[in-house]
């Protein structure tokens, strides 16, 4: 461990040398460099996950029934005024209008950003205050808001009988029941089952035997909705201050009691709807929409999709696997029922996979950086730099959790971008500490001092070049439509990022420099030592 030193000697001209100054012997510098990456750490598996960047869309549709008005008479009264109306409304991009028999129906569609919550009661708010143009004969109008966030299903579930084991009702009440446990789930927001069809009791009428006993449609119809009418079941207090409750028998219990309706009477001899139709206990036929399954043996069924939305900003890859966890431990039972499930969509496992993808791509061009500096820097100072990264996104990471952002393709590819502008502080500084420890008297200069010393040199310049890239990158936070909701994790990630690779610089690439780096010293030429000059003896010959 270094132990604490006087550096108040070393005199700094930029913020660059007073950190380098100020963190080279401070016992917290390694507490902050752990604190840093553990932040990041744990930032970065909480951080919701998506695919994609979600994107604030507000609108909403106003549905305004008018019986016994024709469209001319809906578009006229109705329509225009209430259109001139919304227009009154900041941030409203287009209004589309239908004028239908019976009933108007207006979509609002604002501008992409606008905040929904607000653009929701405004829409509310203006349609409100002018409910006196409506005509006496018109309904209370339906104001219905877009709600993007959770109409779009992260999970869909198909679900399909393989067996008889179980009655249409009973196979769709066990789903339901499914569908109610998930809904439970935290975090769960919308379950909506997708292909159903309900139970109900079929009657085909014979047109012969309608005919022979001159009878009409009109009259099968009046005569099974006579038995389709709501009882009250509670009566008034009594005098004794009793509320008394009672309850009838559901008059349908069976196809038997469906064909004992009485659709007609002649003569006192009542004519029954068995007499002229046929009732079968089935589903709603006259629903044509159904959807199969078909898996690569060929075989087909009809399935059901249970599909399921989650809250915004929550992490859809835990909301998944919470669902995923709850069918695992169903499987068994459904299995012996004779239920069969697969699930068709899982938004939370393609959004795991396109941030591992990403994340690890970020790694290799670390990696990468790290080798590349081996051959002109020197492995020490190599690794000094390869730290700086993690610290770097480490800080980004915490600050874009802080601020509510989720981590997704766009969030991890402003770091990909910015990866090879986040080392460039790093490696000034630890080239500028390079060529001072390799320069002429290095070796008689103070280790504290030449690191502060070069620290402090590059600091304006750096400053300055930082900055520059930052201002690059400000100006798409003001870019509008689709695009630029879709493209403002760079923006406000990259300038975070860039201003932490200069404290992260200027604090951690001196401080470890102290713990890797040292001055060498110059070996004596041991070669001009062993050839010293000896005295030379010449001998000479004697003349003969």
């Amino acid at each position: 461990m270094i132990e604490e030193k006087d550096l108040s000697h070393i005199k700094t001209t930029d913020f660059a040398g007073s950190l380098a100054k100020n963190f080279l012997y401070n016992p917290l510098t390694a507490v902050l460099a752990i604190f840093l990456l553990a932040i990041g750490y744990l930032s970065l598996e909480i951080m919701p996950r998506e695919e994609d960047p979600q994107i604030s869309i507000s609108g909403g549709s106003i549905i305004i029934p008018a019986p016994g008005l024709q469209p001319k008479e809906i578009e006229k009264i109705l329509v225009e005024p209430l259109e001139q109306k919304l227009r009154e409304i900041k941030g409203i991009e287009h209004i589309y209008a239908m004028s239908m028999e019976n009933v108007a129906v207006l979509n609002v569609m604002y501008y992409i950003g606008q905040d929904r919550e607000s653009s929701n009661l405004k829409l509310y708010d203006k349609v409100m205050q002018n409910m006196d143009m409506l005509p006496k004969n018109v309904m209370h109008p339906l104001v219905k808001p877009f709600d993007i966030d959770i109409d779009i299903p992260i999970l869909g579930i198909a679900f399909y009988q393989n067996s008889n084991n179980l009655s249409y009702p009973e196979y769709l009440t066990e789903i339901e029941n499914l569908k109610k446990e998930i809904a439970s789930l935290d975090n769960v927001a919308k379950t909506q089952l997708k292909g159903a069809h309900k139970q109900q009791y079929n009657v085909q009428v014979d047109l012969a035997k309608l005919k022979g006993y001159h009878l009409s449609l009109g009259q099968i119809v009046k005569g099974i909705e006579s038995i389709a009418v709501s009882v009250p079941s509670v009566k008034a207090q009594t005098k004794n201050n009793e509320l008394v409750i009672f309850g009838i028998k559901n008059v349908i219990d069976s196809i038997k009691d469906v064909e004992n309706i009485i659709v007609a009477q002649y003569m006192g001899s009542p004519t029954y709807l068995k007499d002229v139709a046929t009732v079968i206990d089935s589903t709603d036929i006259q629903n044509k929409q159904s959807a199969y399954i078909i898996f690569k043996d060929g075989t087909e069924y009809e399935q059901i999709t249970l599909s399921v939305s989650k809250l915004a900003g929550t992490n859809a890859v835990f909301v998944a696997d919470d669902v995923n966890k709850l069918l695992k431990e169903n499987k068994n039972r459904l299995t012996k029922l004779g239920i069969g499930c697969v699930v068709t969509r899982n938004y939370g496992q393609r959004a795991n996979e396109a941030v591992n993808e990403l994340i690890h791509h970020l790694l290799i061009t670390i990696v990468i950086i790290a080798i590349m500096l081996v051959f002109f820097l020197g492995w020490r100072e190599s690794l000094i730099v390869t730290f700086t990264v993690p610290a770097i996104l480490a800080i980004t990471l915490f600050i874009a959790f802080m601020t509510d952002q989720t981590i997704n393709r766009i969030t991890l590819f402003a770091f990909l971008l910015s990866l090879g502008l986040l080392v460039d502080a790093a490696i000034i500084v630890i080239e500028n500490i390079h060529r001072h420890m390799h320069e002429e008297g290095s070796e008689n200069r103070d280790m504290d001092e030449l690191l502060i010393t070069a620290s402090d040199e590059i600091g304006a310049p750096t400053n300055v070049a930082t900055l520059a890239i930052i201002l690059t990158m400000v100006p798409m936070a003001f870019v509008g439509g689709m695009m630029g909701e879709f493209m403002k994790p760079i923006p406000y990630n990259v300038p975070v990022a860039l201003l932490a690779s200069l404290f992260i610089a200027y604090i951690f690439t001196p401080y470890l420099g102290k713990k890797l780096l040292s001055v060498s010293k110059p070996q004596e030429d041991e070669k001009s030592s062993e050839t010293e000059q000896k005295p030379v003896t010449i001998t000479r010959g004697e003349n003969k």
